[in-house]
């Protein structure tokens, strides 16, 4: 009687093993399933935590190196600025002291043009003609649409400004055609190079002379004069705030 009962026992303990024994490693195989999925998701957060802080460190000291240069700029242009005005006095010429403003570029004029934008510029004078710059570059110019502060940049037909190029400053008249920005009217008999740089000459007042424009990607000959194509510096997108010369 007592090894049947045990025999019983044994055929129970076996049927309930193959009976409930898949679903219970199912079970704990999705438990298992569950808590791996819980570390993956806990590991790649943390470790994009630990990326983005280690790039706002990147950040922080590429900001901080190139706030010292900046700095360094801002106290050599002020002693250089010192010793021009200075020597001015002694030849009693009046003091050099450009005026600039910072203001914020608030859209397209029109989408399908990406030579004009509309500016928030607080001390506007719409009977005037601004020179604008974009990270110490030149960048176009401003002026008046029905009363309103236009920015007409570089690629624009409008954007025109007298400029020097290469090392013999050579004199130019800058304007873009939509697709190119190219210097007009240089006199014939000189004899621009690709690799040239061009700057503002300041003749026109609208900026102060020596304000980088960009390089000579191509010279072209003309009957009477010869133009040459420009690469700006100014980067092609449109930053939210530039600078304006307000007095040249």
């Amino acid at each position: 009687m007592n090894k049947f009962k045990i025999l019983i026992l044994l055929a129970a303990f076996v049927f309930v093993s193959f009976r409930y024994g898949t679903e219970a490693k199912h079970y704990i195989g999705g438990l298992n399933t569950k808590v791996l999925v819980a570390y993956v998701d806990l590991k790649t957060s943390i470790e994009n935590r630990v990326n983005e802080h280690f790039a706002q460190q990147e950040e922080l000291k590429r900001l901080r190196a190139e706030n010292q240069t900046l700095q360094k700029s801002a106290v050599l242009s002020i002693a250089f600025a010192s010793k021009l005005n200075d020597l001015l006095k002694e030849n009693n010429v009046t003091a050099y002291s450009p005026k600039i403003a910072l203001i914020q570029s608030i859209g397209y004029t029109d989408l399908n043009d990406y030579g004009k934008v509309w500016l928030d510029f607080k001390d506007f004078n719409q009977s005037k003609i601004y020179g604008l710059l974009t990270q110490g570059y030149a960048a176009g110019i401003v002026v008046s649409n029905d009363g309103h502060p236009q920015g007409l940049l570089l690629s624009d037909p409008k954007s025109i400004f007298s400029v020097y190029v290469g090392d013999q400053k050579m004199q130019g008249v800058l304007q873009g055609n939509r697709k190119e920005i190219l210097v007009k009217y240089i006199s014939q008999w000189l004899q621009p190079q690709v690799g040239d740089e061009v700057i503002t000459s300041g003749l026109d007042g609208l900026f102060f002379e020596g304000i980088k424009v960009g390089t000579v990607t191509q010279v072209i000959e003309e009957e009477s004069s010869k133009t040459v194509v420009v690469k700006p510096y100014a980067n092609a997108h449109v930053p939210a705030f530039m600078h304006v010369i307000l007095q040249n």
